[in-house]
């Protein structure tokens, strides 16, 4: 996550399906943003749909309007602006830079551990996703993916995950299902849930306990957000 980005149309997304998945509220959730620096790109700008009220206000008007008020009127791309119980009731939020060093970064989890402790679910919010071979932990730009030994630490504790996971250029239905497995295989979760718009997969792991609650949230996912969020069950 990169405070340029707060705001734009895929957060809009991000945030209103963790407002669903939690049942806005009703489960407490840890936001684990894993923010780094901004680096000036001009990606972040995608917030022309805060202009089209008619095509996207419906789909969660509480949020569409809180990000409206910022982005447009108060000028804020900051994520401590969706620290707010109004937007993501429930909801806990680890500070502060993730870096790139192992050291820094292992302090950076033992914080979030103390945050999270106590919830139901664990979003991981890295900037472009789980780890690839050619990103050494510990390296440079390491702080741009969630390792997965974190993946695997967070389930064994008891927690449902939400990991977001930027696509790369490959087709996407054949992809998602290959890292939906592979988040199956590493947790050991008796399945997946997936939630797929055009730039963004976002994979679900839920506890044997949270299964049929997140089912019935997916469901919840697709009432709310239609064709914009393409919701599928993996299971083997």
């Amino acid at each position: 996550m990169k405070n340029q980005y707060f705001g734009d149309i895929n957060d809009y997304r991000k945030y209103g399906l963790l407002r669903v998945l939690s049942g806005f509220g009703k489960i407490k959730t840890a936001a684990c943003w894993m923010l780094t620096p901004d680096d000036g790109r001009t990606d972040g700008s995608f917030t022309d749909y805060l202009h089209q009220p008619d095509k996207w206000r419906h789909y969660d008007p509480p949020l569409f309007d809180y990000l409206r008020e910022l982005v447009f009127h108060q000028n804020l791309r900051d994520v401590r602006g969706a620290e707010t119980a109004a937007i993501l009731p429930s909801c806990r939020f680890a500070p502060g830079l993730l870096p790139d060093d192992a050291n820094g970064r292992a302090a950076y989890f033992q914080t979030f551990a103390s945050v999270a402790e106590g919830c139901d679910l664990i979003f991981f919010d890295p900037d472009n996703g789980i780890e690839v071979p050619s990103k050494r932990y510990g390296r440079k730009d390491s702080s741009k993916y969630v390792y997965w030994r974190e993946i695997e630490d967070a389930f064994d504790a008891g927690y449902s995950l939400l990991i977001y996971q930027h696509f790369p250029h490959v087709k996407r239905g054949p992809y998602t299902r290959s890292k939906a497995r592979e988040l199956a295989q590493k947790t050991g979760a008796q399945e997946v849930l997936s939630f797929r718009t055009p730039r963004v997969l976002f994979l679900l792991a839920p506890q044997e306990g949270r299964l049929e609650f997140f089912r019935a949230r997916s469901l919840g996912v697709t009432d709310v957000w239609s064709s914009r969020i393409a919701v599928v069950r993996h299971k083997w």
